[in-house]
């Protein structure tokens, strides 16, 4: 019996075979496209169905790409010839709420926005906030330590963790972590596997931290500069100064002509960058006139609200970037990310490439934490070397500037070839010892984060 007839029989309902169906799990948000079809797509329900089709895998050495709504923008969820993917989308309960203990359990597949809009009926949320918090499940945010709007303040997805059950290649199932606060017994496994992406387990309940709402006046800044260099010099004052906004995000003149395109509204003829920071909590509106003061005397043009409509519109120039970008064209979406202080360095250097390379770059920048997204836009399936070249030259800069190659997308299959440049020989292969140990046959979505090429995975493992 091969692996396919193997999983109907063993689950049955819930294995799709359809060209078309599994045309769709070929690519990701990315535009990255898969060479081949997968074999079938597994709608799992429970924890035993994804044990199952594991177990099932395991038994046929049949690679597992586990995928859940597909808004990566690194690859790392596509699926392609001989693989099974095995989509979490169905498993979407709230398993638990503890208002007391400030935590909610849940299964990967509910969408972000979803268990906020849940968790508000009891005055909490969970703080990550990625920019596709709509069409994010809650297990791919995990699996890839999204990052997004709020983190300057809140933190990444991995600060909002506290413990997971995970299912590993062979089927079995484990917790990792703590529902209390405090935990340090043995390895943090429960970090470990946050921002994995799906290379070591498969998860299928995750324990959250929350938060109360955050309550009071919510002051939202908007600014236009005449260049970027001067909306990154007032971001850079800004966090020198001592001053922490929940949201701080910066985009330059090809972002605007992007967005002005797509909604209609000129931007462009505001300014060449639009500089959006927003407070809450204590404080907010000193804190804001504070940073209003830094903004002008940088040369910055300054709207600043309290009123919740108006704030929703400054804040949704933000959130159309990514579809007036997609509109364009296929998207290589970039993710460095810089000291804060080296983000005006970074930018020079986008512009430099422009020039050397031909090609446009609309940039935007979590300005709060130096995470900045080149988006490269061109036509077709495959990125033209000259893109390549310039992304190359880019990574090798941001890690000059003591940065990373990615600070909340992933590396997935697009930067798996840099990998070893940031972590060094020693700690790559270290890296990739650690994913032979939950993965002794490489299983588990192969070939993302790992370069194939390189030399294989050490064969001995204890699980």
């Amino acid at each position: 019996m091969d692996v396919v007839h193997h999983l109907s029989a063993a689950l049955p309902g819930l294995v799709q075979t359809d060209p078309s169906v599994l045309q769709m799990y070929r690519a990701d948000r990315s535009g990255h496209l898969a060479s081949g079809t997968a074999l079938a797509v597994v709608q799992a329900r429970t924890v035993d169905d994804v044990q199952t089709v594991c177990r099932i895998a395991h038994e046929h050495r049949t690679p597992v790409v586990t995928r859940g709504a597909g808004t990566g923008l690194s690859g790392g969820a596509i699926a392609g010839a001989g693989e099974i993917i095995l989509s979490t989308t169905s498993m979407t309960r709230i398993l638990e709420v503890s208002p007391d203990n400030r935590l909610a359990v849940v299964e990967p597949g509910i969408l972000n926005g979803d268990l906020n809009r849940e968790l508000a009926k009891q005055g909490m949320w969970w703080p990550p906030d990625p920019a596709s918090k709509d069409i994010s499940t809650v297990g791919g945010n995990i699996a890839m330590n999204s990052g997004g709007l709020l983190c300057a303040k809140y933190g990444v997805t991995r600060e909002a963790v506290l413990a997971l059950k995970v299912v590993l290649a062979d089927g079995q199932l484990i917790s990792v972590g703590h529902r209390t606060v405090k935990g340090v017994t043995g390895y943090d496994v429960c970090a470990l596997m946050v921002g994995s992406e799906g290379t070591l387990g498969v998860i299928v309940e995750a324990t959250l931290k929350l938060r109360s709402l955050v309550t009071g006046t919510v002051a939202t800044i908007a600014a236009f500069f005449d260049s970027i260099a001067e909306a990154a010099a007032a971001s850079a004052a800004i966090t020198a100064a001592g001053l922490q906004p929940a949201m701080m995000e910066l985009l330059d003149r090809r972002t605007l002509e992007c967005v002005s395109r797509y909604t209609g509204v000129d931007l462009v003829l505001r300014g060449n960058a639009y500089f959006l920071l927003q407070c809450d909590g204590p404080g907010a509106e000193s804190e804001a006139s504070k940073m209003a003061g830094i903004i002008r005397d940088a040369g910055g043009r300054v709207e600043i609200t309290t009123d919740p409509e108006t704030a929703k519109a400054l804040v949704d120039v933000r959130r159309q970037v990514f579809p007036s970008l997609e509109a364009m064209g296929t998207l290589l979406v970039e993710d460095i990310a810089v000291p804060r202080s080296q983000m005006t360095a970074a930018f020079a250097k986008i512009s430099d490439l422009e020039i050397k390379y031909g090609v446009t770059i609309p940039t935007t920048c979590h300005a709060g934490d130096g995470n900045l997204h080149p988006s490269f836009v061109f036509s077709g399936e495959s990125v033209p070397d000259a893109i390549w070249a310039a992304a190359e030259e880019l990574f090798a800069h941001a890690l000059a500037l003591g940065g990373t190659l990615s600070g909340e997308h992933g590396i997935g299959l697009l930067k798996r070839r840099w990998l070893g440049d940031e972590l060094g020989g020693i700690q790559l292969g270290l890296q990739r010892q650690i994913k032979a140990v939950f993965d002794p046959h490489n299983l588990l979505n192969p070939g993302k984060v790992f370069d194939p090429v390189l030399a294989p995975l050490v064969e001995s493992s204890t699980v």
